[in-house]
């Protein structure tokens, strides 16, 4: 019997694999308006010298690095500039994995969220082919022309001056890369200026062959008053869309969750959103940070924080404040007294950056209205679709086999 609902797609070893960065370079192609990656540059690309260190002190500590599985992620700016570097790096952990009878050999991930501007080349072609039974690849597109291009522009403007947007050159590699991962998720942002673009564009890229839209705010301080209101009007127009297309079946959008917009109790739902000191981030200058996030190139107004580097190894002490943190340590008192509380994200290194002080303790709120405007839309949804549901008989077979991807948090 063929399955009327689309089973969600768990992220590969969710929960148990370690996350472990290379930085490879810090240059792109594009300077998208809303990027957190402030400090980009020409300068800065990762030798092999560093790549191989930090490889070797990572698989000689095996101890310190239980995790069952692990995850080894390359981003940039935009990491299929340096894909003959990134080649070389995988050769080499695939080889130095078998020969050490590493734990984490044959369960491991590449992974990559790229631009896509490059996808189609031939070097990035080959590198995907030889491992493609490892690989996870997330191609950034924003949904239509209109909203892709008021963010996501080259670096490089037209000759007479005027932008030059990305979007073409992107939605060319789409077929080639759905051919490839067929159910590859696309990540999308939001910021102020193109509220007005998120149903359309969501149901864009539904048209192209996305089946799983992971789309989230910025968590910068961006939002303008009436935000908000737009937002909710926003999601409640998409709602309308998704049912009464039917898209709900086979299609899923972030936004939409029925775990979020509930009471959290703080004695027992504590838990850290964001991941920062579980993970592992590596630069050019072979520095080590808690998540690419408090590195030098992310921060608008911190110092950046190092937690060891390739040659002397991690500083375990410097990782003690991220392994201490959870939601009532950084919260203020009305995120811990919010009705709405659930689904509330937020990022350990934008905390930090807006903090009064040097602290990672302190919660930015900045997003505070736009996920009650959520909530509000989430509502809508599940009750419009729940009742389309019993009218239709279907509920039950729904419950079975709903469809829902969790949204990116960075």
């Amino acid at each position: 019997m063929k399955e009327f609902f689309k089973k969600d797609n768990q992220p590969w070893q969710s929960g148990v694999a370690k996350n472990i960065t290379f930085i490879v370079t810090k240059d792109c192609q594009l300077a998208c308006k809303y990027c957190y990656l402030v400090g980009k540059n020409e300068k800065e690309q990762m030798s092999w010298e560093t790549a191989k260190a930090a490889i070797d002190y990572i698989l000689s500590h095996e101890d310190d690095f239980r995790e069952e599985s692990v995850i080894w992620d390359f981003i940039g700016g935009e990491p299929f500039m340096e894909i003959d570097l990134i080649d070389k790096i995988c050769d080499y952990l695939k080889t130095e994995m078998f020969r050490r009878n590493h734990h984490w050999f044959n369960s491991y991930r590449f992974s990559f969220s790229t631009n896509g501007i490059n996808y189609h080349t031939p070097r990035v072609q080959e590198f995907i082919k030889k491992n493609i039974s490892h690989l996870s690849i997330g191609i950034t597109i924003d949904g239509t022309e209109r909203k892709h291009d008021l963010n996501r522009i080259y670096k490089q403007s037209n000759p007479d001056g005027s932008e030059h947007g990305s979007y073409q050159d992107v939605v060319r590699n789409i077929p080639l890369w759905l051919e490839q991962f067929p159910n590859g998720g696309t990540k999308v942002t939001i910021s102020s200026p193109d509220i007005p673009y998120i149903k359309e564009s969501v149901l864009h890229l539904y048209s192209l062959g996305i089946h799983e839209v992971n789309i989230n705010c910025v968590f910068e301080d961006v939002w303008q008053d009436g935000d908000d209101r737009l937002f909710e009007d926003q999601l409640m127009q998409l709602a309308d869309a998704i049912i009464d297309g039917g898209y709900y079946t086979d299609y899923a959008c972030s936004f939409y969750s029925e775990h979020i917009g509930k009471p959290l109790d703080p004695e027992l739902e504590n838990q850290n959103w964001c991941g920062a000191g579980k993970m592992l981030a590596v630069d050019a200058a072979g520095m080590f940070y808690p998540c690419t996030r408090f590195a030098g190139y992310s921060l608008r107004e911190k110092k950046p924080i190092i937690i060891g580097n390739v040659r002397d190894g991690i500083d375990k002490n410097k990782l003690r404040p991220f392994l201490t943190l959870d939601r009532t340590t950084q919260s203020p008192q009305k995120c811990l007294d919010c009705e709405v509380a659930s689904g509330c994200a937020w990022c350990q290194g934008e905390n930090y950056d807006a903090a009064e002080t040097s602290t990672v303790y302190q919660r930015a709120t900045a997003i505070c209205l736009m996920h009650k405007a959520r909530v509000r839309a989430n509502n809508y949804y599940w009750n419009r679709l729940y009742r389309k549901l019993e009218l239709e008989g279907q509920r039950e077979e729904f419950e079975k086999n709903k469809r829902e991807v969790k949204p990116v948090d960075c």
